[in-house]
């Protein structure tokens, strides 16, 4: 525990009223009440991380929160114990299942660690609360469908109380009663229904008296004829009350087998709505997570009194390290008492687990406990304690000091003779200073200026006073010490000049060789701040046009990917139309209908569309780097774009085996870069014969112009092996372009001069994204090599990669047909494809 008479001198407790008039109801409310710093660093950081965590998920999710939830410990014991609930108590328990359901849906996915620990520790129980939510309804009534019973139980009262309220009102408005009522009214006597009828003719009316008028002129009777029917009503009434306790009865006990759950439900709700009260509580102050200082040091930056409003100065106050006492000097009024309390009360907010009124990097220890002496009626703006209300605060401090502990200590050795009170501030500086405690204290004594100068571990502070408004600054400064004015103060405020300067001159010389060179010193820093913050102005017009030139840089280069994004699709508008020209020549072929006049036609249109296709300007760049590979590197073909792990090297050769996927291949190792660094531009276009090339996914998506090419040099090949046949057909005889649809001749003339492809392409263990690619390219080149048929092994697994699959086969313009694999085919886990 902490210093009690500090935290009050110190206002902590206004700080926990703050603190629960940001709570929701009464379980976080205790807590808040209830808060005391700690001086263990463990429980400080738990404590600041709570706060963390519930400031960043109230800022993502401003709605959560504990809303509905009630205070239903009173409630829960009692249940515990086999007590009977009213349904307002089980409402209360039912409407605190549902927002404990609600912030556990919103905690499920939680990824802090503290709110996932607290998510997990709510209970919404929704057994309970769906039976308590079929039970009673949202004015706390039990409904007809609590029990099987209770709605034909309360049928039965509403059918007896009509049956007497019509014989009643028949007696009141017939003939029968004629003469005897006092009223024709039916009014209500101890629980049984009556009417009024006067004394003189009481005995005129059979029945049972229940009341009489307080003039004794009236008596009011049950009439005989309705006795058996209110009987009936009455009778109703009691089977309803009961079945209605046998069912509050019931729903208790259900509540009290879930006393445990319902009280950690509770607990965990009130720790939230604790938590969102550090984290709203921190938002109205604009406070932030002071560091925490592993050594005894203190560094407040721009730090300001949260108990203060209005126009409110920051201050920079350090501690420790180099100097382990501060003594504050300056004029009353001057912001030296504030001083003191803004490092107290922020250092007790830290070790509480609150954030403090500061800027970031500020910096706080945990302290093992906190000494203030600012006098019973200190306030912020003055001090009016005495010498021995100041002597007996210090003569348990200076027991109590010890390293680890902070020391606060107002107007040190005032009250009393000067010259003794200097003396004795001196000697307890030395105390504090020798016993290792951090030490803060205010004084209005020139000796302990030269004190602090003269004291390796002591430095000297001050507060700013504007003599031209006569008003504070409420600026520190570290490192000089401060003036009374108090010259210039009566000066200002109409002293005689006279009276003024005959002061002065009682001066000693050594004091005012002193104050001038203080000014001179004040002067000095005054200029040299000026000159630093005209520094800071040019840096940061620097950083503006900083920021100016790269957010151009970055519009530039997004309009530039908008222009490749729109030749990439200019491209591949192009590509699919002359792929669809292609497959019609390829069928036009396998019908022998393919004329030399449409061949000659469709190579001058596929040359025509391709010097179209636009290709967008790059920059040139430098080649890549030679590289020495090993077994095992990632490398990227610099021609066909895709990326793959080197499995084998072969020196003498020059060759090297990458395997990407499925799929191994041999190639030369200048063919190889580092992946990302493959040539674009220029280069990529000479690597790939002409076309601009940046990898497989580059900015024409799959290379279009590549493959534009390729079905160029197909339809040149299908020419020339037309013409031939045609030549072969004149000569008497079908050429080897008239053969079957299908045959090998007619399809090498189609796709050009073949290219080796394997059968089939296995893609298990390929990741779904590397497997489409490689079987779009594998389609491709199948289809130029004039393959008909292929095998994708894509194994069985998840069926993930199998669905992949298909979804592609679908759509791909160069598949014709595909089938499941058959026995000796691979079964489910191939798929044969037509193309």
């Amino acid at each position: 525990m902490m210093d009690a008479k500090s935290l009050l001198v110190l206002e902590f407790p206004a700080i926990r009223a703050r603190l629960a008039d940001q709570t929701n109801f009464p379980p976080s409310r205790r807590l808040a009440e209830g808060l005391q710093p700690s001086d263990d660093p463990v429980i400080v950081a738990r404590a600041l991380q709570e706060t963390d965590e519930a400031r960043a998920f109230t800022a993502e999710h401003p709605g959560a929160g504990i809303g509905g939830a009630h205070d239903i410990h009173d409630a829960v014991e009692r249940a515990a114990r086999g007590g009977r609930l009213d349904t307002g108590q089980l409402l209360e328990i039912r409407d605190t299942l549902e927002a404990a359901g609600r912030l556990a849906d919103a905690l499920s996915e939680e990824r802090r660690p503290l709110l996932r620990e607290l998510g997990r520790a709510i209970q919404p129980l929704p057994a309970l609360h769906a039976t308590l939510e079929r039970s009673i309804d949202p004015s706390g009534e039990l409904l007809d469908g609590a029990s099987p019973a209770l709605g034909s139980l309360r049928r039965a009262v509403r059918v007896a109380y009509d049956r007497l309220r019509t014989r009643l009102d028949e007696l009141v408005h017939g003939g029968e009663l004629s003469g005897v009522l006092q009223e024709p009214i039916v009014t209500l006597r101890n629980g049984r229904y009556v009417v009024p009828v006067r004394s003189d003719a009481r005995t005129r009316v059979r029945g049972i008296v229940h009341d009489q008028s307080g003039s004794g002129q009236t008596v009011f009777v049950e009439p005989l004829v309705a006795v058996e029917l209110g009987n009936a009503w009455r009778e109703a009434q009691l089977a309803e009350q009961a079945e209605v306790e046998r069912i509050l009865d019931h729903l208790s006990g259900l509540v009290g087998t879930q006393a445990n759950a319902l009280r950690a439900t509770l607990e965990a709700l009130a720790r939230f709505d604790f938590w969102s009260a550090k984290a709203r509580l921190a938002a109205t102050m604009d406070a932030v997570r002071a560091d925490t200082a592993r050594e005894p040091v203190v560094e407040l930056l721009g730090a300001r009194h949260p108990g203060l409003s209005g126009r409110v100065v920051p201050i920079d106050v350090r501690l420790g390290g180099e100097f382990t006492a501060l003594v504050i000097t300056g004029p009353n009024t001057g912001g030296k008492t504030v001083t003191l309390r803004t490092l107290g009360l922020l250092a007790l907010m830290h070790q509480a687990g609150l954030h403090v009124p500061a800027q970031q990097g500020s910096r706080l220890p945990v302290f093992r406990d906190i000494h203030a002496d600012i006098g019973d009626e200190q306030s912020v703006a003055q001090s009016l304690s005495t010498f021995s209300g100041h002597m007996r605060s210090i003569v348990r401090i200076v027991d109590a000091a010890s390293p680890g502990t902070l020391v606060l200590l107002d107007e040190l050795g005032a009250g009393t003779d000067p010259t003794e009170g200097s003396a004795l501030a001196q000697a307890l500086l030395d105390h504090f200073i020798r016993s290792g405690a951090l030490v803060a204290a205010t004084t209005h004594y020139a000796e302990l200026k030269t004190y602090a100068h003269n004291t390796a571990a002591a430095m000297n502070a001050s507060v700013d006073f504007d003599l031209e408004t006569l008003s504070p600054t409420y600026h520190l400064t570290i490192g000089l010490p401060g003036t009374s004015q108090a010259f210039a103060i009566a000066e200002r405020l109409g002293l005689r000049q006279d009276l003024v300067t005959d002061a002065r001159s009682r001066l000693t010389r050594a004091q005012v060789e002193f104050e001038e060179t203080l000014a001179a010193i004040r002067r000095q820093r005054a200029e040299t701040a000026d000159a630093l913050e005209r520094a800071r102005a040019a840096e940061a017009r620097a950083k503006d046009a900083q920021r100016q030139a790269e957010q151009e840089r970055v519009r530039s280069k997004r309009a530039e990917i908008e222009r490749a994004a729109q030749a990439r699709e200019e491209a591949e508008r192009m590509v699919a139309d002359l792929q669809a020209e292609l497959r019609a020549a390829r069928r036009a072929l396998e019908r022998e209908t393919l004329t030399a006049s449409r061949l000659e036609a469709l190579e001058g249109s596929l040359s025509e569309r391709l010097a179209r296709i636009p290709v967008p300007d790059r920059p040139a760049t430098a080649g890549p780097v030679p590289v020495r590979w090993q077994v095992g590197m990632e490398a990227q073909h610099v021609r066909g774009g895709w990326i793959g792990r080197v499995t084998s090297i072969d020196e003498g050769r020059g060759r090297a085996t990458l395997e990407a996927g499925g799929l191994r291949v041999e190639t030369d190792l200048d063919d190889l870069v580092r992946p990302g660094t493959a040539p674009s531009g220029d280069a990529g276009a000479a690597a790939a014969g002409g076309a601009p090339r940046t990898g497989r996914r580059g900015v024409f998506g799959e290379e279009p112009a590549v493959r534009i090419r390729s079905a160029a040099a197909a339809v040149g090949e299908t020419r020339r092996a037309g013409t031939g046949s045609r030549s072969a057909g004149a000569a008497g005889g079908p050429g080897p372009a008239a053969k079957a649809p299908g045959s090998s001749a007619g399809m090498a003339a189609l796709a050009g001069p073949r290219r080796a492809v394997p059968s089939s392409l296995d893609l298990r263990g390929a990741r779904v994204e590397e497997a489409l690619e490689l079987l779009d390219r594998y389609l491709d080149d199948a289809s130029l090599a004039g393959a008909a048929q292929v095998t994708v092994i894509h194994g069985h697994g998840s069926g993930a990669l199998r669905d992949a699959v298909l979804a592609l086969l679908a759509g791909h313009p160069l598949v014709q047909s595909w089938r499941p694999g058959e026995r000796g085919e691979g079964g489910d886990g191939a798929t044969i494809v037509k193309v």
